[in-house]
């Protein structure tokens, strides 16, 4: 036995947790980050910092940020492991739910450990204490129940090994995790109890690759051998399964093209002949095109959210679909054909089942044809010029810049959508862009954890200039670790995606724009705004002057802003043709809002239900 508090017995146990996959053994904790306060700094904060355990601490700025580079951190490395994260009671914990939210939604591993209010509620209501009537035990950390995957209250230090053995039960299964909370009351964390050794021995949790069920794969192979015109949707679990191999042996053996959505993209490098880049209402009109015409989608790893389906609309009425998955509950959507297995196990699978197969020759140079003419698209939009600089041409040099090792980071605004059509990625993990919560303030924190967990690539991070107002304090963590990135501020003066959004939908670019009440510009400088938190910054003018600046950037050794700026009414990206259900009034003063609701009442009669059986 050993005796320790609850605080410093949270921290050796969750230093000598590993995860094991392919033979290969890693931490699955890569540190700790996180802000001290009223709540945590007498228990965690004490045990952090006494403890000769290898768990880093990190110091964040931001709550919420602390989540975001946690997610990052997991994504970047296929969620084989996270950081943990820990706040004070209060405004601590809940600044913590929209991060909490981003990883369960996007299905990414990540602890939180808020600090609560006393068990022993002796000296209640406590600093930052809600009170509520109907109960003594509701506390603000039960906002985090619907954004976890797991949640517990250690309100015993008896309470705290099953616990534990919980959380990472769910944080290391691939069809469960997510966001997992273990709120520690203050009280509780400084007592001392008399812990089993066992319990910090060294444990290695395995993280399964399921093969699929064989009557299940049987099925599967004669609805995609019976098919003439099949398109595989490639969805973040097939990078996440780091099945990108097994997806290129089966795309290139039957010769069906290749469409990604927002996490799946770089499944295929930029290139492969078989590689139609997004699909959705932010893919390419040749992923599109073909999508209307497929007989069978074959899902992998997909959730298929509203922007893949375009809203229901992309896939013709009578589409079949094979939904080749980790969870039961993504496999079984879209009246799929379910396939419940990890996506490289069931991709080989699928191969030697569906051996001797291929699609005809015409569809796969339908397919590249398309693609041609979408490159040549992407090649006029990355060629622009102008001043201020069009978005096109910031995407195009940065994505030049990036090369072979260089990842991508963004997450909110016009920025995710351009990239989704635009960008050339390179390979697995060269494409990173937070769209399942789409959330403000991502970027510079989620770019720090992609860093954290590949420090050998570049890292460049796209932030408009919405979020950075939101969450621009992350660069002050960035200089004070040490941590090199590259980050290109776009500032248009307001919110350029909503701004189109609302306009279309007669809201008249309402709150859209960054101005004075009057009209007048604000006397704000973003630029000098990063400076001042440490990072040095460049402003080009011309699209040469930014290659320039992406030169000087990636060579230096400390974080550069990039400081640009575009026209936020200027539309100089390829349409998608593809559609996105945002409801209109019904009832309105102009005559654009009735033609709106027009509009959008003719493209709900072309939603699908896809209620059809597979067979």
């Amino acid at each position: 036995m050993i005796r320790l508090t609850v605080a410093q017995a949270v921290v050796r146990f969750l230093a000598h947790q590993w995860s094991e996959r392919d033979g290969v053994e890693r931490r699955f904790f890569g540190g700790c980050t996180g802000i001290f306060g009223h709540g945590n700094v007498a228990g965690l904060g004490q045990a952090l910092a006494t403890s000769n355990e290898d768990l880093p601490y990190y110091l964040s700025r931001n709550e919420q940020a602390m989540v975001h580079t946690a997610a990052a951190y997991a994504r970047a490395g296929n969620r084989l492991a996270t950081l943990a994260c820990t706040t004070s009671i209060g405004p601590g914990a809940t600044n913590m739910i929209t991060g909490a939210a981003g990883a369960t939604i996007n299905r990414l591993p990540v602890l939180l450990l808020p600090g609560d209010i006393f068990s022993t509620r002796v000296a209640g209501p406590v600093l930052q204490e809600l009170e509520d009537q109907r109960s003594y035990d509701i506390s603000v950390n039960d906002c985090f129940k619907p954004v976890s995957r797991y949640w517990d209250r250690i309100n015993r230090p008896e309470q705290l090994p099953s616990a534990l053995l919980a959380a990472l039960r769910v944080l290391t299964d691939p069809a469960e995790t997510g966001a997992v909370t273990l709120a520690l009351p203050q009280d509780v964390q400084a007592e001392a109890f008399d812990w089993p050794d066992e319990l910090f021995a060294r444990r290695v949790w395995h993280i399964p690759r399921p093969r699929p069920e064989r009557s299940a794969l049987a099925r599967a192979a004669e609805l995609i051998r019976s098919a003439e015109r099949p398109l595989i949707v490639a969805g973040g679990g097939t990078i996440y399964s780091e099945a990108t191999d097994q997806l290129r042996a089966f795309a290139e053996a039957c010769g069906v093209p290749v469409a990604e959505t927002q996490a799946g993209k770089g499944a295929l490098p930029y290139g492969h002949p078989l590689a139609l880049g997004a699909i959705g209402a932010t893919g390419t009109t040749a992923a599109n095109a073909l999508a209307r015409d497929a007989d069978l989608i074959i899902g992998v790893g997909t959730r298929y959210s509203d922007f893949t389906t375009a809203s229901r609309t992309i896939f013709a009425p009578d589409a079949r679909f094979v939904n080749l998955n980790i969870t039961g509950f993504d496999a079984a959507k879209l009246s799929g054909l379910q396939v419940v297995a990890d996506a490289r196990e069931g991709l080989a699978d699928l191969a030697e089942a569906c051996a001797g197969w291929s699609t005809p020759a015409a569809y796969r140079e339908r397919a590249a044809e398309l693609t041609r003419a979408w490159d040549s698209a992407v090649d006029e939009a990355y060629a622009l010029e102008g001043s201020p600089l069009p978005q096109s041409a910031v995407i195009g040099a940065v994505n030049a810049a990036a090369g072979d090792d260089g990842v991508v980071v963004c997450a909110a605004g016009s920025m995710p959508g351009d990239l989704h059509k635009l960008w050339r990625p390179s390979g697995p993990g060269s494409y990173h862009v937070e769209y399942g919560y789409s959330c403000m303030g991502y970027e510079i924190a989620g770019g720090l954890g992609v860093k954290r967990a590949v420090p050998e690539r570049e890292v460049f991070v796209l932030v408009g200039d919405g979020s950075y107002l939101m969450m621009a304090q992350e660069l002050v963590t960035a200089v004070s670790e040490g941590i090199k990135l590259v980050v290109v501020l776009v500032d248009n003066s307001g919110f350029a995606s909503i701004g189109r959004l609302s306009e279309s939908v007669g809201a008249e670019r309402l709150g859209t724009s960054y101005q004075r009440r009057d009209g007048g510009p604000l006397p704000v400088d973003l630029a000098a705004n990063a400076a001042s938190l440490g990072a040095s910054v460049l402003r080009p003018e011309t699209v040469a002057d930014l290659r320039k600046a992406l030169d000087t950037a990636r060579s230096a050794t400390e974080t550069t802003v990039i400081y640009v700026r575009t026209d936020r009414l200027a539309d100089d990206v390829p349409s998608s043709d593809a559609w996105w259900d945002v409801p209109v009034a019904q009832v309105a003063t102009t005559s654009a809002t009735y033609a709106a609701r027009e509009t959008y009442e003719t493209n709900k009669r072309s939603q699908r239900p896809h209620l059809a059986p597979p067979g």
